[in-house]
C-alpha cells in the first residue's frame, strides 16, 4: 500500500463520481504496505479506500473483489468493493486497473492480546465457512510455486547458512505439498495476508470488537491450514525473538477450532505449514529488500524478522493443546 502512481483530484473524483459515490473532498495517499497503491478517498457520501493495482493483471481482479462481495453478503466484516453502471467491481485510474471498496472503520491492534487473538481465530474460521459456497477458482499466487520462482532471485543476497536454510527449507516445503498428507488438506478461498494491520478493532462501544478484515489482493484457493499458520506466526508470536506465545497462539486456535474444528490430519500438519508461512514470508521480505521497486511512499519490512520465525519454528514445532 505504498504509493507507486500519483492520482490527481480531478481523476478520483471523476471516478467516484461515475460510482455514484458522491463528489470527492479529499484524496490521501496511504503509506503502509508494499504491493498497491492505495488512497483514501471521501466524499459527501463517505470514505472510501482506492487501490490502482501495480503488479495484478486486470483478469485477475474478478477473483477478489468477487470474494469479498461473497463474504461480505454471508455477513462476513470485509471491504463492499462498489460496481458501476455495469456491475462491473474492476475499473481503471492513471491507466491502471483498480477498485474503489468502503472503509472500515476501527484501528489496528499492533500489541495484540489472547482476547483480539480469539476474535480472530473466531472470524478466521467464519469467513473459511462463509467462502466453500464461493464458484470462482484461482491459485494463491505467492504459494510454492511462486516460492520456487523467487527463491533464486534473492539466494545470490544470502549469507551461506541463509542460502542453506532457504534451500532446506523449500525441498521440505515441496515434499510435504506433493506427499498424500499435504494433499488431503482442506482447501478453499483463503486471505493468505491476515497481518495485524489488515484487521480492524473498534473500542467506542466498550471492550474491544473486531470489526473488519481487509485486503484481500494476495486471496486465492490454498489449504485453511495455511491461513491459520500465516496469523498465528503474526498474531501469537514475539516481536524480537519470532517465538511462539503460546498463550495466544491456544486463544486464536480454540476460538478458530469452535467454528470449525481442525481435522486429524490439520492438527499434525499444523508446525509444518507454520513453517511454510514463516518461509512465504521471509522469501517475500528478502525480494522486497534486496530489488526493491520505486515508490513515493515505501517502507520496505525486515526480512530478519521471519527468518527468526523460520528458525524458531523449525526448532520448536508446535501443536495445539487438545
Amino acid at each position: 500500500m505504498a504509493v507507486y502512481t500519483q492520482v490527481g483530484f480531478d481523476e478520483a473524483d471523476a471516478l467516484v463520481q461515475r460510482l455514484g459515490l458522491g463528489a470527492l473532498t479529499d484524496l490521501q495517499g496511504i503509506r503502509s504496505g508494499i504491493e498497491n497503491t492505495n488512497y483514501y478517498a471521501t466524499t459527501v457520501r463517505g470514505q472510501w479506500v482506492l487501490t490502482l493495482f501495480e503488479r495484478l493483471p486486470a483478469e485477475q481482479l474478478p477473483y477478489y473483489l468477487r470474494l469479498m462481495e461473497h463474504l461480505a453478503a454471508r455477513g462476513i466484516p470485509v471491504p463492499a468493493p462498489q460496481a458501476d453502471a455495469d456491475g462491473s467491481l474492476v475499473h481503471f485510474v492513471a491507466g491502471k486497473p483498480a477498485s474503489v471498496v468502503t472503509r472500515l472503520p476501527g484501528s489496528h491492534r499492533l500489541r495484540p492480546d489472547a482476547d483480539h487473538a480469539a476474535q480472530v481465530g473466531e472470524m478466521l474460521a467464519r469467513m473459511h465457512g462463509a467462502g466453500l459456497d464461493f464458484p470462482l477458482q484461482q491459485p494463491h499466487l505467492r504459494g510454492l510455486a511462486w516460492w520456487l520462482q523467487t527463491a533464486p532471485l534473492v539466494l545470490p543476497h544470502l549469507a551461506p547458512e541463509q542460502a542453506d536454510l532457504l534451500r532446506d527449507e523449500l525441498a521440505f516445503q515441496q515434499h510435504l505439498a506433493a506427499s498424500p498428507a499435504g494433499q488431503a488438506l482442506p482447501r478453499g478461498p483463503i486471505h493468505a495476508d491476515l497481518f495485524r494491520d489488515n484487521v480492524m478493532f473498534d473500542d467506542t462501544a466498550g471492550p474491544d470488537r473486531l470489526c473488519g478484515f481487509f485486503d484481500f489482493y494476495f486471496a486465492g484457493t490454498d489449504t485453511f491450514l495455511f491461513d491459520l499458520a500465516v496469523c498465528l506466526n503474526d498474531w501469537c508470536a514475539d516481536a524480537l525473538t519470532g517465538a511462539l506465545d503460546e498463550p495466544r497462539a491456544t486463544a486464536f486456535t480454540a476460538a478458530y477450532e469452535r467454528v470449525r474444528p481442525l481435522t486429524g490430519g490439520e492438527q499434525r500438519a499444523l508446525p509444518a505449514l507454520l513453517r511454510a508461512a514463516a518461509l512465504r514470508f521471509w522469501i517475500s521480505r528478502l525480494w522486497d529488500w534486496h530489488l526493491p521497486r520505486s515508490a513515493a511512499l515505501l517502507q520496505p519490512k525486515d526480512p530478519g524478522h521471519f527468518e527468526r520465525v523460520l528458525r524458531s519454528r523449525i526448532a520448536l514445532p508446535w501443536h495445539p493443546p487438545r
